[in-house]
């Protein structure tokens, strides 16, 4: 059986590499990959009839005549970005610049039929805590933005609000709890197949989530541990790429239970002093804080407001890795608003 074709045309060799870099790693020996970055070649190529399973082009090479080809899937790579454009049917339009990762993930997405290929390496399922030193920073609005984000990049996402007492459900369209009686008396005492006992009950706006409990635990007699139990459980199943867990703001053993857990941890504060005071602190109770496991988020940025992160009164404990940008109608956003804003996107790209 013969190989799919991707064909990927720039002449901006610098551009090709990384793309052809990560087509060679993932699906090593399993596609006939043909780099193009002279215009003159891929003129005299395209004089005779070509077949193609992909074709990744820049926006000055492509032409319409090539819809002439047998070519399954067009991916123009567009120097300006424009959402929602029209044009041809088969052919795509992605912003050039946006990330790698990005890129790569939309193209397989949407030519998934025509190659049918297998990844080289089965990611595990990733569990990425999110988390913060103080209220107020705007941790869930993050998380919900994160998973929406990385649903749009093709990705199986559960997201599970760890919160004592649950607020996230304004942010959805179905604000209902859960209400089975026998669900709450399974997480009450919670078996290691606990994901399998409540997986009927999860839902799906976008990415899938666990909806939120009819009261707080504590009402409930549901100990916060579940919480661990039921991530431990949904990552075994093997049903999502990622498990995005949003906590709330106690720091206390079971809260490092899940910091334990966790493949990433997401600490999300805002730019005002006391936030970053307690993120500090946080630091300072937190082993290996400094490793690749934990990203720093400034969340609600504003470069015209007071900026403590970059205070010399303030000695920092910590790197900044992304800000995500201050949106004027955050409380109106919902998941898929949240996913489109670009330093929304940007955080996401820190885990993928």
């Amino acid at each position: 059986m013969a190989k799919p074709r991707i064909m990927i045309a720039d002449t901006d060799i610098n551009y090709i590499i990384p793309l052809q870099l990560k087509f060679a790693e993932d699906f090593f020996e399993q596609v006939e990959l043909e780099i193009i970055t002279e215009e003159g070649y891929l003129q005299e190529l395209f004089a005779t009839p070509q077949r193609a399973d992909v074709l990744i082009i820049s926006e000055e090479l492509y032409d319409s005549s090539l819809q002439k080809h047998n070519i399954a899937n067009v991916f123009v790579m567009d120097e300006q970005y424009e959402e929602d454009r029209t044009g041809e049917l088969n052919v795509h339009h992605i912003f050039k610049y946006t990330s790698i990762k990005e890129i790569f993930n939309e193209i397989l997405g949407k030519s998934a039929d025509a190659l049918q290929l297998n990844r080289s390496t089965k990611q595990e399922t990733q569990v990425v805590l999110f988390y913060s030193a103080s209220g107020g920073a705007g941790k869930t609005t993050a998380a919900v933005g994160v998973s929406a984000a990385l649903t749009r990049n093709y990705k199986r996402v559960l997201y599970i609000n760890a919160a004592r007492l649950q607020v996230f459900q304004h942010m959805l369209k179905n604000h209902t709890p859960i209400t089975a009686s026998e669900v709450y008396a399974k997480l009450s005492a919670p078996g290691p197949n606990i994901y399998a006992d409540i997986k009927h009950v999860v839902r799906k706006e976008l990415f899938s989530y666990l909806p939120p409990f009819k009261a707080a635990l504590m009402s409930l007699g549901i100990s916060y541990s579940v919480f661990k139990d039921i991530v431990l459980s949904a990552k075994q199943s093997g049903e999502y790429d990622y498990i995005i867990v949003d906590a709330d703001v106690a720091f206390d053993e079971e809260k490092a239970a899940l910091l334990n857990i966790a493949d990433k941890v997401i600490i999300v504060m805002r730019q005002s002093l006391s936030s970053v005071l307690a993120t500090n602190l946080l630091v300072s109770n937190i082993n290996g804080s400094g490793s690749e496991k934990y990203i720093f988020v400034c969340n609600d940025f504003n470069k015209d407001e007071d900026n403590a992160l970059i205070s010399p009164k303030v000695s920092l404990k910590f790197s900044v890795n992304e800000y995500i940008e201050h949106f004027a109608h955050y409380e109106g956003m919902n998941p898929e608003d949240l996913s489109k804003e670009s330093s929304m996107q940007k955080a996401a790209f820190l885990i993928l």
